[in-house]
């Protein structure tokens, strides 16, 4: 056994539906085709939500770690500075292969980077099939829409953005967005679905224009739907539904993500409005469960 493997690191463990404490655990020894990344933050993701709320189908204690995957940080042996695809990103190592990390830009440097979450923004607005003078419906102003309120913005769509939250609404006027009052009708060539909840989907699917398109980017996982399916054919909708699931398609959201950062395309800081030490990765969780006015994005920091 390496001096490696006999090392110990801090890792949060989920041990059942809202409690996460950080525990150690032993730093993980990379195999031959893996690097091992001193992380420095992971992004709490909404999709994590129901593990830590609970569900009768997940099996606690969760492993160190889980269900972080919007990590970032920096790889032991080369020094570089890297993005990955990890599931076990609240500790602060974590073994991956190779194939699975960007290499971050110098201008991200000391930057957050929860590449994961921002590369997910760039894959939706890639089969959004957004273009310059169209009108972008946006609803929900979390991270995720946010994100895309600035990438439709910048393409030179006109954007209306959406949402019951006054926080959101204000940064999506920062980044170019109006904000209607009420929903304007069949008023858009791409709405964009961006919170995942059967509120949201019906009003979104209320935007798009004859032969428009409507893009599901909400990550919905808390039952089945009901849609308006007469209206989407009357209407000759196309349907989008925008999450991937190939992680090679991920790793390029996350690269393209990187580079529009780095270039100045797109600017997610304004969005990372907490952070947390990994000992308070549980208030991590409660602030993406119950979304307080001034919320839209934690981070836990790893370091």
């Amino acid at each position: 056994m390496s001096a490696t493997a006999t090392r110990t690191m801090r890792a949060v463990v989920l041990a059942r539906p809202g409690a996460a404490h950080a525990r150690e655990a032993p730093v993980p020894e990379p195999r031959d085709d893996e690097v091992l990344v001193r992380l420095e933050g992971c992004g709490v993701c909404a999709s994590s939500l129901p593990l830590w709320e609970g569900r009768p189908w997940f099996a606690y204690p969760a492993e160190p770690g889980a269900p972080g995957h919007e990590a970032w940080g920096v790889e032991v042996e080369s020094g570089r500075r890297v993005a990955l695809l990890s599931y076990r990103g609240y500790s602060e190592y974590e073994a991956v292969p190779a194939s699975a990390t960007v290499p971050l830009p110098p201008e991200l440097e000391d930057v957050p980077f929860p590449g994961e979450a921002v590369g997910c923004a760039l894959n939706v607005f890639a089969r959004s099939g957004i273009g310059c003078g169209d009108t972008v419906g946006v609803v929900g102003t979390g991270f995720l829409g946010l994100l895309l309120v600035q990438l439709a913005a910048r393409a030179g769509a006109r954007v209306l953005a959406f949402s019951r939250r006054e926080t959101g609404l204000a940064l999506a006027r920062s980044f170019g967005a109006e904000t209607p009052a009420e929903l304007e009708d069949e008023s858009c060539d791409v709405a964009i679905e961006a919170a995942g909840v059967q509120q949201t989907l019906d009003l979104a699917a209320r935007l798009p224009r004859v032969r428009g398109r409507l893009v599901l980017a909400g990550f919905h996982q808390d039952g089945p739907r009901t849609v308006d399916l007469q209206t989407w054919n009357w209407r000759g909708l196309d349907i989008v539904n925008a999450h991937e699931r190939d992680d090679r398609v991920r790793l390029q959201g996350i690269r393209a993500a990187a580079a529009a950062v780095a270039e100045g395309r797109l600017d997610p800081s304004p969005l990372y409005t907490h952070v947390l030490p990994l000992e308070r990765t549980a208030e991590a969780f409660e602030l993406a469960r119950t979304r307080p006015e001034g919320f839209v994005k934690a981070l836990v920091s790893c370091r």
